[in-house]
């Protein structure tokens, strides 16, 4: 018997966070920051809704920050056992806990708290990290013992199967991949699990077909160009500006754009993508390993420039247009992106690219929406620049990938219950339906703080 606890990712999109207990052990699935109209919520600074001394591992799905970004704070709070994930995975959460540490200090120090964490918190969860493989079984708590598979979500990212002495099984998806990927495998099945817990960030609405989505990037960065103007791609630091550079490099080779100026203007995407570059020949789909065995970096171009320090950043506006920025962060809430928001939006020449998911409340989220101005980086900007909405480049699998997923999980004949959760509560009732009406199974939306208890013969709320 297990006992599965929604702390996190239940109702909304980021936070994942989820208590199981077995018969002598406990457990984490992923220990992310809620990200939304600030950091300074009462679920990220709030005490944990349960005691950090007590759980004996964590198990990390992926190095995006909403599900790594407490990791620290646990560390800090008293959690002393192994937290295991895939060896991409421990790269990028190490850079990407480093640089939460400046973003939330920021972030504390407006609003008059003490930081989140610190620097030797960040060291500390570090030096708990233990990597696993994919398809290796491991006890990795007082009989509990984890299995992980490729969701293609980014590089390195998991599912866990989690078994207990009596052989009940769970499974949690974190994020599903937006398969086919250029970069990435496709997501595995999970046929093996009694109770299933799987993400629904798109669980209401389809991505354009892939190679559409390709060409209708390639349209607007052409009359983006012809307008003369800056740019800007606010970028997810992990996984989006691979992407962007990918496609970008493979545009300008074809002939298909013109050479203008393209800056990488976030320390953390080049990390990370040197990052990319080290994995890349083991964790990218065979025919993205051919493509790096052929050309060396896929992610280059001779007209790219990384700029790491802030001189080199500052030196982007004495460049005229056109020119591309992609600086971090994807939601506009931090990082560069802000400063180059903050300068160009009011030009009517310039175009903003949104490729990605935006939470409720960030800025990303109300120009998306339509704002005639927003307020970044306690700057208010009025907004006169073309904004592009470019849907399809999320890593997240659409509503009928995440189906097609659910459809997989049930053909093991093993799942008896499928909770929807990390996601928005329309997507997450909008999915939970569709598998109960497509796929006549028993779907629950989660919701926080629910516990359930998961045996072979049934899934019940306690």
């Amino acid at each position: 018997m297990m006992r599965l606890t929604f702390c996190g990712g239940a109702g909304k999109v980021t936070g994942s966070n989820f208590l199981i207990e077995g018969a002598h052990g406990k457990l984490l699935v992923d220990c992310g920051i809620e990200q939304g109209g600030d950091f300074a919520v009462e679920e990220v600074y709030g005490p944990f809704p349960y005691d950090a001394k007590t759980v004996d591992a964590l198990v990390v799905t992926h190095a995006h920050l909403d599900h790594v970004g407490l990791i620290p704070k646990l560390v800090r709070d008293g959690f002393h056992g192994k937290i295991y994930m895939t060896a991409p995975t421990k790269d990028l959460a190490e850079l990407i806990m480093r640089d939460s540490v400046g973003i939330l200090g920021e972030e504390a120090s407006r609003l008059g708290r003490p930081p989140l964490y610190q620097e030797q918190d960040v060291d500390a969860a570090c030096a708990l990290i233990e990597t696993l493989d994919y398809h290796q079984e491991k006890e990795v708590a007082p009989g509990l013992s984890v299995y992980l598979r490729n969701t293609g979500h980014i590089l390195g990212s998991a599912s866990v199967r989690i078994t207990d002495e009596e052989g009940v099984t769970l499974a949690l998806t974190g994020d599903i991949g937006n398969s086919p990927s250029p970069l990435l495998p496709d997501w595995e099945p999970v046929p093996d699990a009694d109770a299933l817990l799987m993400e629904s960030v798109y669980g209401d609405r389809n991505h354009p077909e892939v190679k559409r989505r390709v060409e209708i990037l390639l349209e607007a960065l052409k009359a983006a160009i012809a307008r003369g103007g800056t740019i800007l791609i606010p970028a997810f630091s992990l996984e989006r500006t691979q992407l962007m550079l990918y496609e970008l490099s493979n545009f300008f080779s074809a002939g298909d754009l013109p050479k203008i100026p393209v800056f990488l203007d976030s320390p953390l995407a080049i990390h990370v993508t040197a990052v990319y570059e080290k994995w890349g020949m083991t964790y990218f789909k065979s025919e993205t390993e051919d493509e790096m065995k052929r050309e060396g970096s896929i992610f280059e171009f001779p007209f790219l420039k990384q700029t790491l320090s802030r001189q080199e950043s500052a030196a982007i506006e004495e460049v005229p247009g056109p020119k591309i920025i992609i600086a971090g962060a994807g939601m506009s809430h931090g990082g560069r992106i802000g400063r180059w928001e903050t300068r160009y939006l009011p030009d009517p020449s310039t175009t903003l690219f949104m490729v990605g998911y935006q939470a409720p409340g960030t800025p990303g989220r109300r120009m998306m929406e339509g704002a005639s101005s927003v307020r970044i980086s306690g700057n208010d900007v009025r907004i006169k620049a073309k904004i592009e909405n470019l849907e399809g480049w999320s890593a997240h699998a659409d509503r009928d990938e995440l189906l097609k997923f659910a459809e997989a999980a049930l053909a093991g004949k093993r799942t008896k219950t499928i909770f929807v959760g990390l996601g928005e509560p329309s997507s997450e009732r909008f999915l939970a339906q569709r598998i109960h009406d497509y796929l006549g199974a028993r779907a629950v939306v989660a919701e926080a703080g629910q516990i359930w208890e998961i045996t072979k013969e049934s899934v019940t709320k306690m």
